[in-house]
């Protein structure tokens, strides 16, 4: 074998292997989770922007975003709701919650569960 042919193989062997790796990416993480198919949500603003409002802070980890939109969907989740204001980090997978009352885990789970997410844990700051 010369070492054109060697080239020729390795050159082969890198197309499959990227191949590979976006298709257990895909199968993985899901083709439609960063809104392929549906369009991003428009951002969902709070009414109050004042930190010092929200006497309650907590600091959510959460499994399952991996891209902005991702972020926005739970963030629209948390401050679509009276006297909460959410910031999600899709690099760390935490939401950070100021609250206007205190929260109880089960009614973060459930609102997390509900924008596709899992609530993994909850720690108040």
């Amino acid at each position: 074998m010369n070492i054109q042919n060697m080239g020729v193989i390795a050159v082969l062997l890198v197309i499959v292997a990227l191949a590979v790796y976006g298709t257990v990416k895909r199968i993985r993480y899901g083709s439609a989770c960063c809104g392929t198919k549906d369009p991003a949500e428009k951002k969902v603003r709070v009414p109050d922007r004042d930190k010092d409002h929200y006497p309650y802070r907590y600091l959510l980890s959460v499994d399952g975003m991996h891209c902005s939109n991702c972020a926005r969907r739970i963030e629209n989740a948390f401050n679509r709701t009276e006297g909460r204001w959410a910031s999600a980090d899709v690099s760390k997978k935490e939401v950070r919650l100021l609250s206007k009352h205190e929260e109880k885990e089960r009614d973060l789970a459930d609102i997390t569960g509900s924008a596709g997410y899992t609530l993994l844990s909850l720690k108040r700051e």
